[in-house]
């Protein structure tokens, strides 16, 4: 059997992300009902802010990511250069642990941002699903088609007037299972039934006059239940299941309200423009560097963060309004989000958590080896101390004294930043080396 949107998703991954984001936008129905306003409109914008309020720690996680990358970035690019020409094993292996050991300072993983957004991605999935298809998770918007449906079936010709394209312009989504064996007699009346209610929660308000015209016997019953649907989804005076094109449209052949038609307009207008605001307030990619590939990926960021609100205005436009008031909801939390976590990432010090780090590794460089941060630190100038001695007589004065105490720890620390965890251990390394020949 085809998959029934109408009977919830079933997909292994998105199907059951798909049924707990449903049961939280039924749950919300069901309240904004039992005060008296139950709407589809404003149940979309309050599961909005629920979703991306619970997003928030992740949304913070990858974006102190982004900020501790921006401060790693320079050293990274530095180790990368020191071995830009190098390929064989031993070099790429040194490259790979110099590297892995400021990942490691900084706290950070290299894949740290794609963890946050493989987590995000099936969640916004997901979330259009549920979205696109309410009556599927929202029980009582289904129950108001029903009795409609159930009369509508039993019609020699509505299977033949629901499927044509020229009646429901939607139809020919759903062509797959208006051929599935159910419809043959005797074959599942509720994928029937399901059917129906796919065709029928996207049908346009001249649609559903459409079938009044053409069954008349059944006319009342049908304006009722539209009456019911648009009470649900009425958004000042626009029908959601309906798209902005269809009310310009509407306005211009069939002089339609001027009111609704800009009412309408306005949704696809105001999505590019949240879009484009919560573009900006987003911590933009530095493209000053002198790395070619950084710079390639700012500008690519830059691109699309211009492309998008353009993309969001296109499609809005043709797409039912329900969908553009999601995308606005969704545009204008997180950027009331993002003011809020400028704020909190503005706040971080980057050094404390070097700082943290560093002592964490330095912990587990003790429990992996025995050795103690401070007898790394005394080795460290142990080392230092003997080869100034043996490279200079006595008579060198405080000045000399600590020019070679330098110089000697740049020959043993060529690649290290001076004063480094990493650059300690090198001076141990080569001072056992030294002294075990």
């Amino acid at each position: 059997m085809y998959s029934v949107i109408l009977t919830q998703y079933d997909g292994k991954i998105l199907g059951p992300i798909a049924k707990v984001l449903g049961l939280l936008l039924n749950g919300i129905f069901i309240v904004l009902d039992k005060i008296g306003i139950p709407n589809v409109a404003l149940s979309i914008i309050l599961f909005t802010i629920v979703i991306y309020l619970l997003h928030t720690p992740l949304t913070i996680k990858q974006q102190k990511f982004s900020k501790l990358s921006a401060k790693m970035n320079p050293e990274i690019q530095a180790i990368q250069a020191k071995y830009k020409n190098k390929k064989d094993q031993a070099s790429m292996a040194a490259m790979n642990e110099e590297t892995q050991a400021v990942y490691k300072k900084y706290g950070v993983s290299p894949s740290g941002s794609c963890v946050q957004l493989i987590i995000q991605m099936p969640i916004l999935f997901a979330l259009y699903r549920v979205i696109y298809n309410v009556p599927a998770y929202v029980n009582s918007v289904k129950e108001a088609f029903i009795p409609f449906v159930s009369e509508f079936i039993t019609k020699s010709s509505a299977l033949t007037f629901i499927s044509n394209k020229d009646n429901f312009a939607n139809a020919v989504q759903f062509s797959k299972q208006f051929e599935n064996e159910a419809f043959k007699l005797g074959g599942d009346n509720s994928y029937v039934i399901n059917t129906f209610i796919d065709v029928l929660n996207r049908a346009s308000t001249s649609e559903w006059s459409n079938i009044a015209d053409k069954f008349p016997d059944i006319a009342d019953l049908c304006r009722n239940t539209y009456e019911t649907v648009m009470r649900y989804n009425n958004f000042f005076g626009l029908n959601i299941a309906d798209s902005p094109k269809y009310y310009i449209t509407d306005w211009w052949t069939n002089k339609g309200s001027i009111g609704l038609a800009i009412g309408a307009l306005l949704i696809p207008i105001l999505s590019a423009l949240t879009q484009w605001i919560n573009t900006k307030l987003m911590p933009q990619a530095d493209q000053s560097s002198n790395n070619d590939q950084a710079n390639a990926m700012a500008a690519s960021m830059k691109s699309m963060n211009v492309m998008m609100p353009l993309m969001s205005l296109v499609f809005v436009f043709t797409l039912p309004i329900g969908m553009g008031i999601y995308w606005i909801a969704g545009a204008v939390i997180r950027s009331v989000q993002q003011i809020f976590i400028n704020k909190h990432i503005d706040k971080i010090d980057i050094d404390a958590i070097v700082a943290k780090n560093t002592e964490k590794l330095e912990k587990q460089i003790e429990k992996k080896s025995g050795v103690t941060g401070a007898a790394l630190n005394s080795a460290a100038r142990m080392s230092t101390r003997t080869i100034t001695e043996k490279s200079h007589t006595d008579t060198l004065n405080d000045k000399k004294r600590e020019e070679a105490v330098q110089k000697s720890t740049e020959y043993y620390n060529k690649g290290y930043k001076p004063g480094s965890l990493a650059s300690k251990a090198n001076m141990v390394r080569q001072y056992n080396e030294k002294n075990n020949k």
